[in-house]
């Protein structure tokens, strides 16, 4: 018996050998050549790709059009899976790959029509322009098809992969439409609702100003006192209390000194972009070396979008510039009346076995049209017009001065964004740049149809706020209103960020005169937790004023008092008073939240605006928005108790388990594990304690956080820091896959040029 138990051990573990032998074999296969030569028809003349120790792209061209053949050839052999993803999701076509699961999400996002918008716009733009494309998305093709072998994603999936087509890099753009602005009409959607049921007391409550404002003009809101609502008190409340999980703020930090606070007198930015992260990193290294049209040598260096064939954020030596997302008002729900007309169009989605599914997609002349309240409703969004998408982005490349780039900030098609740019000059700006309604009347809640503007919707605004070389030479953005009170009126709120993380920033660069890289990477990586400080003190207060309940309380008060007032890997009493805090939202808003959630809604999309609602609740204690409790110190207690409960239940019973780096673990997947986990040894990147939160500088969530970190003078590139949340490579086996991630973690500054050359592919033209 044991003979063939030892028998059966044997061929069971070559049996698993051969099997990782196999897959490791095609695997292998399927890996990118980094040295060669190759021939093209589509280059004008001879250009080269180099990777250094990082697997950042170094390319060499005689012009901009031969290097954008040989971005895409490098974006096709490194991020090819990538790109597909980022383009069926725009298009709504992911069901093709992953089948009837996802026909659902297919419907919701062919509610934009954007796989036909892009065609539009791609027959739209100047010749130049359409070569470009078709040139990039021909070294796309070609760099995907180099091994012989596609891409393991596809072997895993019984899949095949499709051609890279000129008009799916605009698909691309409008996926960032997706990322970066729904949170937009979703935060109105759910508005309307709330003033349908609670009326606009209600919604005004949940929308006044905080305390928290750092415009850059110095502006602020009024914060006069909001009238508390009426709340018709539910008993049954308490018991049926549910999670409000606050949306991410997909935004960013930037900020920018000029060249009086720096030794060398160039002006000095730092961007970090918050996005969700994942495997392989949203960003990709590149440098581009070619000449203008005017013989004039170029070279930019920076993160590109794979499928994109541009920089998105870096450097040309002349300026540098970075971009956090402007949150501006992009977006109106139109109440439709009888008399508007409204007819279908039948979009069709096909699946892996050439099955096709039907969805019918009404639509009005303002846009496509939802029904919710018993009533009718278009969509109004800018990424709906035909300025929402341009190639204009690539001017930047070229530019030699903040004049220049402000200039080119009024006509360039991606969501509007934040543009912090400097020069080596010292001079430095900020300037919404991106496509922006010319309407003149933002609205929170649904507009009439009599009353849309849709002429004004067609048009992409030109004139644009700036601040320009302030007095105290500092500028800063964070997510939150930025322009004065003035301009915010013109321009709405599009779901804005507090604005704690933003005044944080603003007071950091306050309290100092001179800046170097190092300073700025340390703001970077501020985790102070001056916003949950007064939290911090309720949750003491809450816990030593439950009178015969002190020994109950007594080890969560004594890591309360050792708390550290930062979101640090060891601190327990940080996670008690952040998870305190989501309570406190849970139990004061959810008679609102149930309500919602009967209508297929939530208030998570409002989340970011609770906060002086809260300490006004907090304050003057109403009884009708006691939720079912006694009184309100029953209620913060209640509220302790269910963090208590929740974190037992997630982390363990031991109060020692729950320090924030690993409830707030940074883990950073492949689409792949996280639906098949024992991928995830091979796919993800290496779990890292949590080290920032939400409303500081140093933002990061599980699976959200700076997807990179840029800081540059000038000019002075040779201490400039670009550090990246993952490789370079979309392929496991690559040198490349996880090479720059341990940098990122650690917050470490790597370096934005490239460094010494380790591969090299030489192209010729045919």
């Amino acid at each position: 018996m044991l003979k063939w138990f030892r028998i059966s051990v044997s061929v069971l573990v070559i049996g698993i050998l051969t099997l990782t032998a196999a897959i490791y074999g095609v695997l292998s296969l399927s890996l990118p050549a980094l040295d060669g030569h190759t021939q093209s028809s589509n280059l004008q003349a001879n250009s080269k790709l180099s990777r250094d120790a990082l697997g950042q792209a170094v390319i060499h061209a005689q012009n901009r059009q031969d290097a954008a053949y040989t971005m895409g050839y490098a974006h096709g052999q490194d991020r090819f899976f990538q790109m597909d993803l980022l383009r069926r999701n725009a298009a709504g076509e992911l069901s093709e790959l992953f089948g009837e699961g996802a026909v659902s999400l297919d419907k919701s996002l062919r509610f934009h029509q954007f796989r036909k918008r892009s065609e539009e716009i791609f027959a739209t733009l100047s010749a130049a322009e359409q070569t470009l494309l078709q040139v990039y998305a021909q070294g796309v093709n070609d760099g995907r098809l180099q091994s012989g072998m596609s891409n393991f994603e596809y072997l895993l999936l019984g899949a095949q992969a499709k051609d890279w087509r000129p008009a799916d890099s605009l698909l691309v753009i409008f996926s960032m439409y997706l990322d970066l602005q729904t949170a937009t009409f979703k935060r109105d959607k759910t508005l309307i609702h709330i003033a349908e049921q609670f009326g606009q007391p209600m919604v005004d409550f949940i929308l006044q100003p905080s305390q928290f404002q750092a415009a850059l003009d110095g502006s602020q809101l009024s914060t006069a006192t909001v009238p508390i609502p009426a709340l018709t008190p539910s008993v049954n409340v308490a018991k049926n209390v549910t999670h409000i999980e606050a949306t991410p703020v997909y935004g960013s930090n930037n900020w920018a000194v000029t060249g009086s606070l720096t030794e060398t007198g160039a002006a000095m930015v730092s961007d970090d972009m918050h996005l969700g992260l994942n495997v392989p990193s949203i960003w990709y290294r590149a440098q581009l070396n070619y000449h203008a049209d005017s013989a004039k040598p170029v070279t930019v260096t920076g993160v590109s979008l794979p499928g994109v064939p541009a920089i998105v954020v870096g450097s040309n030596e002349h300026i540098a510039w970075g971009f956090t997302n402007g949150y501006l008002d992009t977006a109106d729900w139109i109440e439709l009346s009888e008399q508007d007309e409204v007819q279908t169009v039948l979009e069709e989605i096909k699946l892996p076995n050439g099955e096709v599914r039907t969805y019918s997609l009404p639509m009005s002349q303002f846009g496509p049209v939802k029904q919710f309240n018993n009533k009718r409703y278009a969509l109004q969004w800018v990424a709906h017009q035909p300025y929402a998408v341009n190639l204009n982005l690539l001017k930047l490349e070229q530019v030699e001065s903040v004049e220049q780039a402000l200039k080119v900030a009024t006509d360039v098609g991606i969501p509007v964004q934040n543009l912090m740019v400097v020069d080596n000059r010292g001079n430095a700006a900020w300037q919404p740049i991106g496509a922006l309604p010319s309407r003149v009347f933002p609205s929170d809640l649904a507009v009439p149809s009599v009353r849309a503007e849709s002429l004004l919707w067609k048009a992409n605004e030109a004139v644009r706020p700036q601040v320009i070389n302030p007095d105290n030479g500092k500028l800063w953005t964070a997510n939150s209103r930025v322009m004065s009170a003035i301009d915010h009126r013109r321009f709405g709120d599009g779901g804005y960020a507090l604005g704690a993380r933003a005044v944080q920033i603003r007071d950091r660069l306050l309290a100092a005169e001179q800046f170097t890289e190092t300073d700025f990477n340390k703001l970077q990586l501020d985790n102070e937790a001056r916003f949950l400080m007064p939290w911090h003190d309720l949750l003491v207060n809450t816990l030593t004023s439950a009178s015969g309940k002190e020994q109950n309380y007594k080890q969560a008060l004594a890591h309360l008092a050792n708390w550290q007032a930062c979101a640090c890997t060891g601190s327990v009493g940080y996670t008690l008073v952040k998870f305190f805090r989501k309570s406190v939202i849970d139990i004061v808003f959810s008679p609102v939240e149930q309500y919602l959630q009967g209508q297929d809604e939530t208030l998570a999309h409002l989340a970011r605006y609770f906060e002086p609602a809260l300490w006004q609740l907090i304050q003057t204690q109403p009884r009708a928005w006691l939720a079912g409790h006694q009184d309100w110190q029953h209620l913060l207690e209640a509220a302790y108790l269910r963090t208590h409960a929740r974190l037992q239940t997630q982390f363990g019973a031991g109060m020692a388990n729950w320090t924030w780096g690993e409830v707030n673990t940074l883990t950073v997947q492949h689409p792949f594990s996280q639906q098949m986990p024992f991928l995830s040894r091979f796919l993800d990147m290496p779990a890292v304690p949590g080290f920032g939160d939400s409303f500081m500088p140093a933002v990061q969530g599980k699976s959200f956080g700076a997807s990179q970190r840029f800081i540059a003078q000038p000019g002075h590139l040779e201490n400039a820091v670009m550090t990246v949340a993952g490789g370079q490579s979309g392929h496991p086996l690559s040198p490349y896959y996880r090479k720059g991630f341990g940098a990122y973690a650690e917050g470490q500054l790597t370096p934005l040029l490239p460094g010494s050359i380790q591969h090299t592919i030489t192209f010729s033209a045919q």
